[in-house]
């Protein structure tokens, strides 16, 4: 799965990603600078327009709009069978929607150029680690695949991103020997080494324990801060939700019934937004307290405020 992510996203194998709104980047340099590892550049505008897909004459997503701005959280939340995993995949490519496009900046998603010029990752729900890799071998598969970096950068990358995720000392441990949380850890660094301009989190604390959720929550907000990577979450945990995003969307029914930031959810009136909310759980003071005590998301005049 994460090799059909790699090609029709990053590229084919040692293709060099490059980056036409860095202007101190040339045409000529740019290699080198893959090589020497380029700057953090922050993320892109997300653009999803009236998307439609049915399967057998079931139609599953009916109409979907919404944006995420640079460098914004925004987690997509909505109950079973709704149309998440669907959105989705055609997100990342993996199917093509009957109507409607995806834009990442202004283009569409299927343009031939634009694997050579933005780098999107994603966490799967399974982690979707090899288990016959080691944990470095797994985080710097990207690197190693398309040719990016020496042996001995890649181990000092991986490294560098195990420690950021809390996991230092791991890199010769092989999946199996992990926990769910740790090897949810793994998949967010090895998503993470690439620097991507867009990240994808699919159900990011699904079967997880709340310490560990915790956990993982904490690094997609601090993975953010750090790197500005435009950021979008799929999951059914309410409380992940208010405690990490900058904007929630209630997708419900193939539709997107709410979009806003987490006081403007907590109000919504619409009764399906309150029915899926509980809205009584979140007036309870310490109903969130595992989220909202311990992971802090930076406002974001930028992320909070659509251009």
């Amino acid at each position: 799965m994460f090799e059909v992510f790699s090609k029709n996203w990053m590229g084919q194998p040692g293709s060099k990603p490059d980056d036409s709104r860095s202007a101190s980047l040339t045409a000529t340099d740019r290699g080198e600078a893959m090589k020497r590892g380029l700057p953090k550049r922050g993320g892109v505008r997300l653009s999803v327009c009236g998307l439609r897909k049915s399967y057998q004459g079931n139609e599953v997503l009916k109409g979907i709009d919404f944006e995420v701005n640079p460098g914004e959280i925004l987690v997509i939340m909505g109950p079973s069978g709704g149309g998440k995993s669907v959105l989705l995949k055609q997100l990342i490519g993996l199917e093509q929607p009957d109507q409607g496009e995806v834009l990442i900046d202004g283009q569409p998603v299927v343009a031939p150029d634009l694997t050579n010029r933005y780098r999107t990752a994603m966490v799967f729900q399974s982690s979707a680690l090899l288990n016959s890799m080691t944990v470095a071998e797994n985080v710097g598969l990207y690197l190693d695949a398309h040719h990016l970096k020496t042996p001995g950068e890649i181990a000092a990358i991986v490294a560098r991103g195990l420690e950021q995720a809390g996991l230092r000392g791991i890199q010769n441990k092989m999946p199996d020997e992990l926990s769910d949380g740790m090897r949810k850890r793994v998949a967010i660094a090895r998503a993470l080494v690439v620097e991507p301009h867009l990240i994808l989190y699919d159900k990011p604390t699904s079967k997880l324990d709340p310490v560990s959720s915790v956990n993982v929550a904490r690094d997609i907000v601090e993975f953010n801060d750090r790197i500005q990577a435009t950021t979008l979450v799929v999951s059914h945990e309410r409380d992940l939700a208010f405690g990490i995003a900058h904007r929630i969307a209630l997708l419900a029914a193939g539709r997107i019934v709410a979009i806003g930031t987490p006081d403007e959810i907590k109000c919504h009136p619409d009764p399906q937004v309150q029915q899926f909310l509980n809205v009584s759980i979140f007036n309870h003071p310490s109903a969130s307290a595992r989220w909202q005590t311990q992971v802090t998301v930076t406002p974001s005049p930028r992320a909070r405020s659509p251009a």
